[in-house]
């Protein structure tokens, strides 16, 4: 598995320095990775949605391999930008079928064990994303442990490795931001 992390870091750093011909080699390492993040993703979604995570997982790759100017360090941090682009795409994927019928039924949103789920169906993950957008203004690093943690999947350990900082920083981090996130969610539902 690490001789993987290795060939994956070693073909993000090719990429990174121009050589487009890695990604043909660089799908198919990162692909059933990606497609689990993809299926956290839509998990946490409703019933029936029309998103597949194979199509999640093809436009977030493509968005990724679209970075001309990433400095691509090591895996962890791939897939936390991936865990980023497909964060986007669902919004963008959830605003487009909001406007299609307008209202509908939101979901409780669980953050590792605590769930944010309120009478109201109007808790979606649009009103999570705004949310994060208002915890990254105050602390753009909380919002990353999120986003990886909770879209990706990511461990504590490959957070701390994308961010540069330690596990204990990411765990006082993902800690704080459940809690910021509760308060925010429930704030303006009974707003």
């Amino acid at each position: 598995m690490s001789e993987m992390r290795g060939d994956i870091t070693g073909l993000l750093a090719d990429y990174g320095k121009g050589n487009r011909d890695v990604l043909d080699q660089l799908l198919p390492l990162v692909y059933d990775e990606l497609r689990g993040i993809a299926g956290a993703y839509l998990a946490r979604e409703r019933a029936g949605h029309t998103l597949q995570p194979t199509a999640l997982v093809h436009e977030a790759y493509m968005r990724l391999i679209d970075q001309r100017a990433a400095d691509w360090r090591n895996r962890a941090q791939f897939y936390g930008l991936a865990a980023q682009m497909m964060r986007r795409i669902l919004i963008n994927h959830a605003v487009a079928k909001k406007a299609e019928k307008r209202g509908g039924g939101g979901r409780p949103v669980s953050l590792d064990g605590m769930t944010i789920a309120f009478d109201d169906t109007n808790f979606d993950l649009l009103d999570l994303n705004e949310a994060l957008d208002r915890l990254a203004e105050i602390d753009k690093q909380k919002c990353e442990i999120v986003e990886m943690k909770f879209f990706g999947g990511m461990t504590t350990k490959d957070i701390a490795q994308a961010l540069g900082c330690s596990a204990s920083t990411v765990d006082r981090g993902w800690t704080f931001a459940r809690s910021w996130l509760y308060k925010e969610l429930e704030s303006k539902h009974n707003a």
